[in-house]
């Protein structure tokens, strides 16, 4: 980020709009996934995680391969527009400011965000340790258990959600008559719903920018004979 700001500062803003698009598509093809893949391929992909889960010697991470890749890939790519959306905010001081507040993201980054993604994923894990101890710990461990799911689900509908409205503002901001439009929906809603519109404008934008780039992307993989695969 540093190196593209100091010899090319120009390619910011279209890496910017370039991240913002891939996030709108996976955002569309999560919520397109039951048109794009038919009801015999998720229940051959449901049996092969079953027979994975009653097998102990099978390995889930390989089983999974493919989601796993895709959420690695989208967290690289919303990472990325972080680093550059802070580098955006401090371009025009010294290159040493302009480390210590990279360093400083990057670090509350890892720790922060990644370590409460971490601690969520092993609450299931946390759940059974604790119902096996016994008395209330088994009680909070089973009621861990129960919530979890739940809680994943929810997480997964604010994640999608979150993508239209990162990668729509991203491509909102980054192209200048989308960004006309959405000021002209803010100015017309007047001061006390302007807030709402703009955020309902980038989620719009975002979703109508994710589709089509879905229908590219499905198109170039039927051309190359490659299904479309879901992150």
């Amino acid at each position: 980020a540093l190196a593209i700001s100091a010899f090319v500062p120009w390619l910011i803003t279209p890496l910017l709009i370039v991240g913002g698009l891939f996030l709108c598509f996976e955002g569309v093809e999560k919520l397109a996934h039951k048109f794009l893949h038919s009801k015999e391929e998720d229940d051959a992909h449901r049996s092969e995680l079953t027979r994975a889960l009653t097998d102990p010697n099978a390995d889930l991470a390989a089983v999974e391969r493919d989601k796993i890749k895709g959420a690695i890939r989208t967290d690289f790519i919303l990472s990325a527009e972080i680093i550059v959306i802070a580098l955006g905010t401090v371009a025009d001081k010294p290159l040493a400011t302009q480390v210590a507040v990279l360093v400083s993201i990057a670090a509350l980054m890892t720790v922060g965000v990644y370590g409460l993604v971490a601690g969520i994923v092993k609450l299931d894990d946390l759940g059974l340790h604790l119902s096996q101890r016994g008395g209330a710990q088994a009680a909070l461990g089973r009621g861990i258990l129960r919530a979890a799911p739940w809680l994943m689900k929810a997480l997964s509908i604010a994640g999608t959600a979150a993508m239209f409205l990162v990668g729509g503002g991203i491509v909102v901001h980054g192209v200048p008559v989308l960004h006309h439009l959405v000021q002209g929906w803010m100015t017309s809603a007047g001061s006390s719903a302007a807030w709402l519109v703009e955020q309902l404008g980038n989620a719009g934008i975002g979703i109508a920018a994710g589709a089509v780039v879905l229908v590219v992307v499905t198109l170039g993989k039927k051309l190359f004979g490659r299904p479309a695969v879901a992150a």
